[in-house]
């Protein structure tokens, strides 16, 4: 898979997890290592790029006696999301061309 495009398929796949609701980078990387691999060192440099651009907030809280990074999504990062999604809707469907077009070719 192409790096730039697995990479935006990752911040996607961070958005999403953070529109359920705010987390931590050890609980994200379960979460979407159960539909594409990620490990902390490759989410941190994310979730950094996604805080520079305003899509995501972070915070810090005390959790069992040590300070814990959480994340948010902000309204940028939802917007994100959207857009994201209406660009997937017209990948699918040039998706869906591609596959009817070969088959016909293959007729």
């Amino acid at each position: 898979m192409d790096s730039q495009f697995r990479r935006g398929i990752l911040e996607a796949c961070v958005l999403a997890v953070l529109e359920k609701g705010e987390s931590y980078g050890y609980q994200m990387v379960k979460d979407i290592n159960e539909f594409i691999d990620i490990t902390e060192s490759t989410l941190y440099p994310i979730l950094k790029r996604l805080e520079q651009t305003g899509q995501v907030r972070v915070f810090s809280q005390e959790h069992n006696g040590r300070l814990r990074k959480y994340y948010s999504i902000t309204p940028e990062g939802r917007e994100k999301v959207s857009e994201l999604l209406t660009e997937w809707e017209h990948i699918v469907k040039l998706y869906q061309f591609i596959v009817e077009e070969r088959g016909k070719n293959n007729e």
